[in-house]
């Protein structure tokens, strides 16, 4: 019989202390980034009632981490920021006036979320802005997301950004609707341009037409191609799309960030979830973005509030990953001293202790030696943890003292 007790659940794993330190002075380093930008941080329930991803269809049931509760009814892990977040706008905060800037750095759960990197534990941290539509919102959240992934040390970013608008606009616009948008969006996300042509001409999509769906999978991902296929749309929903990316690109070259920009009109996040611009993060060495976002304007009113939204989440440990693939070394955490003493005498104790206490008063991290070792001993304990300073308290140290 296999020793479970030994091993961590698949999907899960222990956070070493180089890692975990570096973890936390990332996270400290993103809550005063989204302090500083008018954010507040809100902490949601680690559980939440299975209704709350499901009811809206946000999430697919397979996905979640699922429990039955004393009652018998379903709850589940949270799956992610966004959704409780939405939740919690409609209901505790229902009162509060609009918009409202809110920002979370919690651990997120989903099964089957395994490989290249993928924990099915791991930690986000995200913003959301809520009642702010518009262009200058919108390049807000993804302003926010550059200088986050810059922050914690990525210095390799892409941000491609879509408009999942276009598409409807272009669906309309060549008349296809049911079924087949789904199966067109996704050989368009994925490229897949053998079924993509097969599925246009069963819609009776002209030649015109299927050019038009080519290249919104092969755009190659820069600004000229707004202009190239605006001057193909003849649907208002899809030009204001275009025009609404138009102006996201000018509102982040304010900031300089329009280095880090690519137009991805292929890239149609969850049709039934976003409402306008979708984008995603990445960088070299992981095979999964590292930063997802966008607009969701019809999420907080499954709640019962009617509002806009946009946001994006960075996937902390992901980002993590990555570096460490880079070449990021992670230093092991130490104390910078370690205080020991001659146990013959009891003075020689309390001398330490308050010398230990002085020296952490200061902000100097400290170990107190308590097995008695000798000098000896601590030289060599500290060389192998990494320990700069030895003090042993005895007769000759306080006669030098």
């Amino acid at each position: 019989m296999d020793n479970n007790s030994l091993y961590t659940a698949d999907g899960f794993c222990d956070t070493i202390p180089s890692v975990c330190g570096f973890k936390r002075e990332a996270e400290e380093t993103l809550r005063r980034l989204f302090s500083i930008h008018g954010y507040k941080e809100i902490e949601t329930p680690g559980i939440e009632f299975g209704d709350v991803y499901t009811k809206g269809d946000f999430v697919n049931e397979k996905n979640l981490y699922k429990l039955v509760d004393p009652k018998g009814r379903i709850i589940c892990a949270r799956y992610d920021g966004t959704i409780p977040v939405a939740r919690y706008v409609a209901t505790l905060a229902k009162d509060e006036a609009l918009p409202l800037r809110y920002f979370y750095i919690e651990n997120m759960y989903r099964y089957s979320q395994v490989g290249g990197g993928k924990q099915s534990e791991f930690t986000q941290a995200g913003i959301e802005l809520l009642g702010a539509s518009g262009s200058m919102a919108d390049a807000e959240v993804i302003a926010i997301a550059i200088k986050s992934a810059l922050a914690v040390g990525i210095k390799d970013l892409q941000i491609s950004i879509g408009q999942n608008k276009l598409f409807e606009g272009v669906m309309k616009q060549l008349g296809i609707d049911g079924s087949n948008t789904e199966i067109i969006a996704n050989a368009i996300a994925t490229k897949n341009l053998v079924t993509l042509n097969e599925i246009a001409r069963e819609c009776g999509v002209d030649s015109d037409g299927v050019e038009l769906l080519t290249m919104m999978a092969e755009a190659d991902g820069s600004f000229e191609t707004i202009e190239l296929f605006t001057s193909k749309i003849t649907d208002e929903t899809a030009k204001e799309a275009l025009n609404n990316l138009s102006e996201i690109i000018d509102c982040l070259k304010l900031y300089d960030y329009d280095k880090y920009i690519s137009i991805d009109l292929g890239l149609l996040e969850n049709i039934n979830y976003y409402t306008g611009l979708v984008f995603k993060g990445y960088t070299y060495e992981v095979g999964f973005p590292i930063i997802s976002g966008g607009r969701y304007d019809n999420v907080v009113g499954k709640f019962g509030r009617s509002t806009s939204a946009v946001g994006f989440s960075l996937g902390l440990s992901l980002t993590i990953t990555a570096l460490m693939r880079q070449g990021k070394e992670l230093t092991e955490p130490a104390a910078e001293v370690i205080i020991g003493y001659d146990t013959t005498d009891s003075e020689f104790g309390k001398s330490a202790l308050a010398l230990a206490e002085t020296l952490r008063a200061s902000g100097t991290s400290v170990v107190l030696d308590v097995q008695g070792m000798s000098n000896e001993e601590l030289e060599l304990y500290a060389d192998k943890n990494g320990i700069n300073t030895v003090i042993y308290v005895n007769e000759e140290y306080k006669e030098e003292k």
